[in-house]
């Protein structure tokens, strides 16, 4: 096939956890052949190996390079954005970028973006679980969201565009997302093996030598194993290509990534178990983050609630609907748990920081 025909995909966080996981897929995607894959990477040493082992476009860069990142949407038919749920400025030059494409040659790019149930959080601060449940099939409910809710000032410009109509838009809204990522990109230290929401907890947790939690831990979110939402990412693009129609973009275009749910206690208390096995705490009982500890690993008060102190239930029942199959459970997130404490404890002392 010439590569003039070819389905140009540009992707963002090539060298991430999420969009490496989605390039893993795209290359070994049966119509890999058929797409012209174009990625915006800062490292250039990656960036080389990405040429020279994989076959991509590279183009050195960063997303806070508007015009460039908008001269990429522009050139592609599709664009995956995985770098930032919360980079409103980097999603607007990817809108303004596809709309000039859309402008010029009439075609109706599709941009499949990465949000995240964070959108439907709360502000329980671990002392409840909440009983509202959202469904990505519920379009009256997704659209009583409030604009100040997270990720909001950047999912609601990328619904007006599919309104408009210059773009098909998708959004995949991963939940905690879990596991140690495989594949040959991670193999060759192009791309980041680990998640950001209990990696963050855990390394926390090391600092103080003991399990922590965020209030009573009651809250709860759904979990997604990294490879089972990186194969939702590729079957929304295989939908959104094959059955443009039939295919929910824009309201109707909300894909939740979820297979089961957790509460924030059940996390800690992994944690605090795998400290017992590994001689780090004599308990496994997780005690209650202090302000000081929230504001010294978190950042504030808020960040630590809003990294595991908030209830966000979600039902990907959008995401199934397009033949999307999960295979881990919640029973597999818990049990991730003490490999990544072994993980991050090996580059907290590689690092001299334990």
């Amino acid at each position: 096939m010439s590569a003039t025909t070819k389905t140009p995909i540009f992707l963002t966080g090539a060298t991430g956890y999420i969009g490496g996981s989605i390039l893993e897929r795209l290359l070994q995607h049966p119509k890999a052949d058929s797409f012209e894959i174009t990625t915006l990477v800062r490292n250039a040493e990656k960036g080389k190996i990405l040429e020279s082992k994989f076959g991509v476009n590279v183009v050195l860069g960063t997303t806070e390079e508007t015009d460039k990142l908008a001269a990429l949407a522009e050139n592609a038919h599709v664009v995956i954005h995985t770098t930032s749920a919360d980079d409103e400025p980097a999603a607007r030059a990817i809108l303004s970028g596809l709309q000039r494409r859309h402008a010029k040659l009439g075609d109706i790019p599709i941009y499949i973006h990465t949000s995240g149930t964070g959108v439907l959080s709360d502000d329980a601060k671990g002392e409840y679980a909440t009983e509202t449940i959202y469904s990505d099939l519920n379009v009256e409910q997704l659209k009583a969201i409030p604009p100040t809710a997270l990720h909001r000032n950047v999912d609601l410009p990328i619904l007006a565009a599919d309104t408009e109509g210059y773009a098909r838009t998708y959004l995949v809204l991963p939940s905690t997302i879990y596991g140690i990522a495989q594949g040959a990109l991670f193999d060759a230290g192009v791309s980041n093996r680990h998640s950001i929401q209990v990696p963050y907890l855990i390394r926390a947790s090391l600092d103080r030598k003991r399990a922590g939690v965020i209030g009573k831990g009651k809250s709860i979110w759904p979990n997604v194993h990294v490879h089972d939402v990186a194969d939702l990412y590729v079957l929304v693009l295989d939908a959104a290509l094959a059955s443009p129609a039939k295919t929910g973009h824009g309201w109707e275009g909300f894909y939740f990534g979820e297979n089961g749910e957790h509460s924030w206690y059940q996390i800690s208390r992994a944690i605090g178990e795998a400290f017992v096995e590994l001689g780090i705490s004599a308990s496994p009982e997780p005690t209650p983050f202090t302000v000081e500890e929230q504001i010294k690993y978190f950042g504030s008060e808020e960040l630590a609630s809003l990294y595991s102190g908030t209830n966000s239930r979600a039902r990907g029942e959008r995401s199934r609907s397009i033949g999307w199959k999960p295979r881990y459970t919640t029973e597999d997130l818990l049990k991730s748990i003490k490999p990544e404490v072994v993980a991050i404890k090996q580059q907290l002392e590689a690092a001299g920081k334990a």
